[in-house]
C-alpha cells in the first residue's frame, strides 16, 4: 500500500518500517475507520471532546482525590508540547521515552508527544538500566521525560546523547514548572494518519525485545473497533485498572478508550489486586481492566465475610493478557453480577481483536472477531483447518504487525495474516477457544496435552490459588506433565496435598492429562504485564530446589518471583 506523505522531519520511524510487502493485509471496511490523510491522535483525544462536552468535565482522577478536567488536561498537554518544541528542540519524528508510574502528568506527557508529532516510547517505571539502554539503542531515542521518582535506572543506563527531563519534582528546570509559563494552546502537528505515533516494546519472554510501530490511525482504530462495538463505554463511565501505561492494554483501556468518548479514568500508581478493590469501591469505578490472576485474588478478598467492598457501580470488566479460566468467570459473575469481557490482544496489534460481551459471552471461550477484524485457525502451511480442530490463530484488521527493523517480521506475518503464536479452536458457532501458546503444548506418549487446560482444572480446586503446567522431558513418554501451584494460606505442602490434587484432576480430565509431578511455590514467575512466564518453569523442572527468579513488578502483585520449595514428586 502507498503511504501518505509524512510530517516527520526526523525520518527514522518511516525509514525503519518493514517493507510494505511484509505487512499483513489491512482492513478498513467499517465507516469509523475511514480516517483522513492528515490525522493527529493527540488532537483527537484532547481537543475533540471539548467540542462536545464542557471544559470542566472530569478527565483524569487520582486516588487522593485530585481531578483534572478536560480543559485542564488540554492546557497541561499543550503547555508541555510547547516545552518539547520550544525548549527541548524536539522535532516531528524524534523518539521520546516516557517513564513513570500512572499519573495525570504521564498521560499529559504522552498526549503532548502526540500533538508535537514526535514518537512515544513508553516504558515501565520498574524496568532496569540494561533494558532501558537496549530500548533506547533500538529506537534511537533522543529525549526522555521521566517522573523524578523513576530517574535512577534511567540515568544508570548511560544512554549516549539522551537528554532527560524530569517531571513532578521540585527542581527549577522541572518539566511541570517549565510548562506552567507556556501558552495554554498548541496547534497540533498535522501528522499523516500513517505516521508512526508510538513504538511499543514487547514484554517478551526470551531474547531481544521487539519494537512494535503503530500509526496515529491505529491508536484511534482500537477505540473505534473493540471499545465502540464490544466494550461500549459511556461518557459518564469511570475507568480504572492494573496495566501500566507502558503496555498497550493499559494505554488503550485507561487513556484512549475513556478520552475517545469523554469519560474519565482513575489512575492508580499501585494497582495490584489488593489496591484495586478499595479503589473501585471508593471511586465508584464502572469499567475495570485487569488480568485473570487479579480477578482470582480479588475473589478471595470478596469471599471474606468481614470484607465490605461496594462494587455496585461496576458494569464492565475486561480481562486480557492470558487465558481466563471459565471457573474464574463464573465465580466472579456469581459474586458481582458482572460478566467479564474476555479478550485476546497483542502488542503487535495494539489491543484486543477477539472478544464478546453481554449475551454473546460463552464462558470458556475468548469470543468472536471484533467488528473490523477477521480471524482464522490455520495449519503450519497456512491452510484453514476445519472447525473443532486446533491450529494457529491468524488475525487481520485495521492494525497490523510492523516490527522496528526486525527479521522476526517474517515469522509473525505470513500469508497476509498476523500469526499470534497461540493455538486456538473455532467452533461451529464461530467462537474461538484458547488451547495454548503454540510452544506450551505438551506431547506425552503421543497425546497432546494443553497446559492451560490442566491449569483450568487445578484452579477449580478450592486449595489452589494459582497454577502453571509445563512439560518435562522424559525418556519413556517424551514429556510428562509437571504442575506448579500456589496454594491458599493454611494449606500444607506435601504428598497428601499432591495426592488430593491428583485425584481431583483425574476427576476433571482424562487420566493421561493428570500431572505426574507437583511443585508448590509462593508465587509464579510473570512478566510486568502479568503474563505467566512458562519458559522459566520449563527451565526449572527437575531442579531441586527451584531457584528464586525475581521480577520487576510491584511487591504486592502476584508473580513477584519464583521462590519456593520443590514440593512433592511422584
Amino acid at each position: 500500500m502507498e503511504l501518505h506523505p509524512s510530517a516527520h522531519t526526523d525520518t527514522f520511524p518511516r525509514d525503519h518500517l518493514p517493507p510494505v510487502e511484509q505487512w499483513p493485509e489491512l482492513l478498513f471496511e467499517l465507516p469509523e475507520l475511514q480516517y483522513p490523510a492528515r490525522l493527529n491522535c493527540g488532537a483527537e483525544l484532547v481537543d475533540r471532546p471539548l467540542e462536545e462536552f464542557r471544559s470542566d468535565r472530569p478527565a483524569l482522577r487520582t486516588l487522593d482525590g485530585e481531578v483534572w478536567s478536560y480543559g485542564e488536561l488540554r492546557e497541561h498537554t499543550d503547555q508541555i508540547a510547547h516545552v518539547l518544541t520550544d525548549d527541548l528542540g524536539i522535532v516531528p519524528g524524534n523518539r521520546v521515552l516516557l517513564r513513570g508510574p500512572s499519573t495525570p502528568w504521564l498521560v499529559a506527557c504522552w498526549l503532548a508527544v502526540m500533538k508535537a508529532g514526535a514518537v512515544a516510547v513508553t516504558v515501565l517505571a520498574q524496568q532496569r538500566a540494561p533494558e532501558l539502554a537496549t530500548i533506547c539503542e533500538m529506537a534511537q531515542v533522543s529525549h526522555a521525560l521521566c517522573d523524578v521518582r523513576a530517574m535512577d535506572d534511567l540515568t544508570k543506563a548511560q544512554v549516549p546523547g539522551l537528554r532527560i527531563t524530569a517531571f513532578a519534582g521540585d527542581a527549577p528546570d522541572d518539566l511541570v514548572r517549565q510548562a506552567a509559563i507556556k501558552p495554554a494552546r498548541y496547534e497540533a502537528v498535522a501528522t499523516s494518519a500513517d505516521d508512526v505515533a508510538l513504538i511499543a516494546f514487547t514484554s517478551g519472554t526470551t531474547g531481544r525485545p521487539k519494537g512494535c510501530m503503530h500509526f496515529h490511525r491505529d491508536v484511534l482504530a482500537i477505540a473505534d473497533t473493540f471499545a465502540r462495538y464490544v466494550l461500549r463505554p459511556e461518557p459518564d463511565d469511570v475507568f480504572a485498572g492494573s496495566p501500566p501505561l507502558g503496555f498497550t492494554f493499559g494505554l488503550g483501556g485507561l487513556v484512549v478508550f475513556p478520552l475517545r468518548v469523554g469519560a474519565s479514568t482513575l489512575l492508580l500508581e499501585q494497582a495490584g489486586p489488593r489496591e484495586l478493590l478499595p479503589a473501585l469501591a471508593e471511586h465508584q469505578v464502572s469499567v475495570l481492566f485487569t488480568a485473570p490472576t487479579a480477578y482470582r485474588i480479588m475473589l478471595d478478598a470478596l469471599a471474606d465475610p468481614k470484607a465490605k467492598h461496594d462494587l455496585s457501580a461496576l458494569r464492565r470488566c475486561v480481562s486480557a493478557g492470558e487465558n481466563l479460566p471459565s471457573a474464574t468467570w463464573q465465580t466472579w459473575y456469581e459474586r458481582t453480577g458482572v460478566r467479564i469481557i474476555n479478550g485476546i490482544g497483542a502488542t503487535e496489534l495494539l489491543h484486543i481483536f477477539i472478544s464478546a460481551a453481554d449475551d454473546d459471552i460463552r464462558p470458556g471461550t475468548t469470543g468472536k472477531p471484533v467488528p473490523g477484524w477477521q480471524a482464522r485457525v490455520l495449519d503450519a502451511d497456512g491452510h484453514e483447518v476445519p472447525d473443532g480442530e486446533p491450529g494457529l490463530l491468524a488475525v487481520r484488521g485495521p492494525v497490523g504487525c510492523r516490527y522496528l527493523a526486525d527479521e522476526r517480521q517474517r515469522v509473525y506475518v505470513r500469508h497476509g495474516w498476523n500469526l499470534t503464536g497461540d493455538t486456538y479452536v473455532r467452533d461451529a458457532e464461530g467462537y474461538f477457544r484458547y488451547v495454548a501458546r503454540a510452544d506450551d503444548m505438551i506431547v506425552s506418549a503421543g497425546c497432546n496435552i494443553a497446559g492451560p487446560e490442566v491449569e483450568d482444572a487445578l484452579l477449580r480446586h478450592p486449595d489452589v490459588l494459582e497454577a502453571a503446567v509445563v512439560g518435562r522431558a522424559d525418556e519413556l513418554r517424551g514429556q510428562v506433565v509437571v504442575a506448579y501451584a500456589v496454594l491458599r494460606a493454611g494449606t500444607a505442602r506435601g504428598e497428601e496435598t499432591a495426592a488430593r490434587l491428583r485425584d481431583f484432576v483425574q476427576g476433571e480430565l482424562v487420566p493421561y492429562k493428570c500431572p505426574r509431578e507437583f511443585v508448590f511455590l509462593d508465587v509464579l514467575p510473570r512478566t510486568p504485564t502479568g503474563k505467566l512466564q512458562r519458559f522459566r518453569l520449563r527451565d526449572a523442572v527437575g531442579a531441586a530446589p527451584v531457584a528464586a527468579v525475581p521480577w520487576a513488578g510491584p511487591p504486592e502483585d502476584p508473580g513477584a518471583g519464583l521462590p519456593g520449595d520443590p514440593g512433592t514428586v511422584q
